[in-house]
């Protein structure tokens, strides 16, 4: 490899199927130009990279973000639920099933 060219990886996961595409590339590119050159939009074609969020390693990044020597973009699917909503609905959960063992206790002193 020439110094005016870098490797670099794209990757993009489905539940059942995930896929790490590796590009050998001229100095300079951008993270929407790997996406494009990479191929992987005709292996997947439901990926929009204006609507979907980027990022290299897992730190957000833009489509005009520059690659070097090694990165990894990673193409992030819409997320299934609001992670906030998830997390109160486990904590209430939790709490029903602590109240719940509480007064199933026998009472103290018997």
């Amino acid at each position: 490899m020439t110094d005016d060219r870098i490797r670099v990886e794209v990757a993009y996961a489905r539940p059942e199927q995930q896929v790490i595409l590796e590009l050998e590339a001229a100095r300079g590119i951008t993270v929407g130009e790997a996406i494009d050159q990479s191929g992987i939009r005709r292996l997947f074609p439901e990926i929009d990279p204006g609507s979907q969020k980027v990022g290299i390693f897992g730190k957000a990044a833009t489509l005009k973000t520059p690659l070097v020597e090694g990165d990894r973009v990673e193409i992030y699917r819409p997320l299934i639920a609001d992670p906030k909503e998830a997390r109160r609905k486990r904590a209430a959960e939790g709490k029903a099933l602590k109240n719940r063992a509480k007064s199933d206790k026998p009472p103290s002193g018997e």
